[in-house]
């Protein structure tokens, strides 16, 4: 008697000779996460095909190859699946947002990162073979995305301050092999660097001017590898950001409110602006260096972070 895994690949190869070949780009970083992607290619692969779909493969050679690859992209792609980090995400997004000469197209993610953020706020498994059973057979989904200063992407989080450094300060071989604790051990290391910055704050919620250790402008349900660390009640597709700036803490105790507020221990604290909004506008005396998706976003004065409403799709689970 045939198994229901059995049956499920019968229908897939089906599919595949009966339904019309869908082409597609794959584009792969080979070095992301601990390059579990080598291991897994080929079955990858055999998934796309088995669900019809046509592939070219690309693996990334450097920094900003895939946001060029998918910004001069053929016409008649009608899928892009990436295999990488956030960050790689980050870059075919951003390519994808570029080429406003072609038809923008549902993108497949295949998580291979150190942290994942992204992938898992949408319910997209950690595991790569089920991530591209995800790609291959979900539904699409329209997700806002962020714009800083009128031509930079980001696709869940920007943010300056402590830590924000570390992840792209930290070196790939470093987090393969430590994961986590890379971004935690070079984060001690930068606490003697600890400082705060002054910004200026408007939107239509809130209007501040203070002294801040760390800030992010988010749209996730985690970030850092921490859930719910923006709230509990975040929607990737209300035309909102989750905005989170922290006050520098003088003594022990005044860290550890701050602590208990974002892990929701407590309801209020004195030392952390917490609310959302669609546009917000942030200037500083001095530039300041800011990170986006876990990479070097910029040194800026000022920041206007805009969000576009529901600006692309993403492929999720069915039963999201």
């Amino acid at each position: 008697m045939s198994t229901s895994l059995e049956n499920n690949e019968r229908d897939s190869l089906y599919k595949a000779v009966t339904e019309p070949l869908k082409k597609s780009l794959f584009i792969f970083n080979p070095v992301s996460g601990k390059s579990q992607i080598r291991f897994d290619l080929i079955e990858i692969l055999q998934i796309f095909s088995n669900d019809a779909y046509v592939i070219t493969c690309y693996p990334t050679k450097c920094q900003g190859d895939a946001r060029n690859v998918v910004r001069s992209r053929k016409d008649d792609y009608q899928y892009v699946f990436c295999a990488g980090g956030d960050g790689t995400l980050d870059e075919v997004v951003t390519g994808m947002m570029e080429s406003r000469d072609k038809k923008a197209v549902p993108i497949g993610y295949i998580p291979a990162g150190t942290t994942n953020d992204f992938a898992s706020s949408l319910g997209i498994p950690s595991d790569m073979k089920a991530a591209a059973r995800v790609a291959a057979r979900g539904k699409n989904f329209k997700c806002d995305l962020g714009r800083i200063n009128g031509d930079t992407y980001f696709t869940y989080v920007a943010a300056f301050g402590v830590f924000t450094e570390t992840s792209y300060e930290t070196p790939q071989d470093m987090k393969n092999l430590l994961g986590h604790m890379a971004y935690v051990l070079q984060g001690v290391m930068d606490l003697g660097k600890l400082r705060t910055y002054h910004f200026s704050v408007e939107s239509d919620e809130l209007s501040i001017s203070d002294e801040f250790v760390f800030g992010m402008i988010t749209n996730s349900k985690s970030v850092g590898g921490i859930p719910d660390i923006t709230g509990s009640r975040v929607d990737m597709s209300d035309g909102l950001f989750e905005v989170t700036l922290i006050k520098m803490p003088t003594n022990i105790l005044e860290l550890g409110e701050i602590v208990q507020y974002l892990s929701n221990a407590i309801d209020t604290s004195d030392f952390v602006y917490q609310f959302k909004t669609s546009h917000i506008v942030m200037e500083s005396p001095e530039m300041v260096k800011w990170t986006k998706d876990g990479e070097y976003g910029g040194s800026y004065k000022r920041v206007e972070i805009t969000n576009l409403h529901k600006a692309f799709e993403i492929i999720v689970p069915r039963d999201r």
